[in-house]
């Protein structure tokens, strides 16, 4: 956990960022034709969104289990999908580089979570949010994305991040390092009163 906190809190030194684009057409090759929807991913419907996700979700855990993890504990890895699912299908919320998000939400803050209430949220510090990502093209090829990770730390231990700590994984398993109040925290930090929690959309959304 030292290790975590001290990559990752917000005043941190500068660290390699690597931008979406740059390992998005990296993987691309990696994507299984079969699951192709040949559709564009904005044209594409809940319905056809989770065929894809369901052809892909094999492959996806795989290329995320890949290789050695660095500073991100390789059990989160293996064991987000045996957390709570907090999303019944994945659905493109316009954010994460526009790619289709599927949730997850360990034991500690599932219950707070579930409620997705619009204000005075508070998440308990040990909670883990896993969020699996793909996006499809304007050809309607299949691109996986990376493995978004959101930690709360006790209070106090990010104030400039609201205690909230960030991580990745792409889709060969290596872990990416980012400056996280740019590329993550400057999204949430719109989510304040939710205590900085981008919900799944509403038609996704556990009842």
């Amino acid at each position: 956990m030292k290790k975590l906190l001290g990559v990752f809190a917000v005043s941190a030194v500068a660290m390699t960022v690597y931008t979406y684009p740059m390992y998005d057409g990296q993987f691309e090759a990696s994507a299984k034709s079969k699951c192709d929807p040949k559709k564009a991913g904005d044209k594409l419907s809940f319905k056809e969104a989770n065929k894809v996700y369901d052809c892909i979700k094999k492959d996806l855990l795989a290329g995320y289990l890949k290789g050695p993890k660095r500073w991100i504990p390789k059990s989160r890895v293996q064991n987000y999908r045996k957390w709570t699912a907090v999303s019944t299908l994945p659905a493109n919320p316009g954010v994460h580089g526009g790619r289709f998000l599927f949730t997850y939400v360990n034991r500690v803050g599932a219950k707070e979570y579930l409620k997705y209430a619009d204000e005075g949220v508070k998440m308990p510090a040990g909670t883990l949010i896993a969020k699996e990502s793909f996006s499809v093209t304007k050809k309607g090829r299949v691109r996986p994305g990376p493995l978004f990770f959101m930690e709360k730390a006790k209070a106090g231990a990010s104030p400039q991040s609201n205690d909230w700590y960030y991580y990745l994984v792409a889709p060969n398993g290596r872990p990416l390092a980012v400056k996280v109040m740019k590329a993550c925290h400057e999204c949430h930090s719109g989510f304040a009163e939710r205590d900085n929690l981008g919900y799944p959309l509403e038609d996704a959304r556990v009842k």
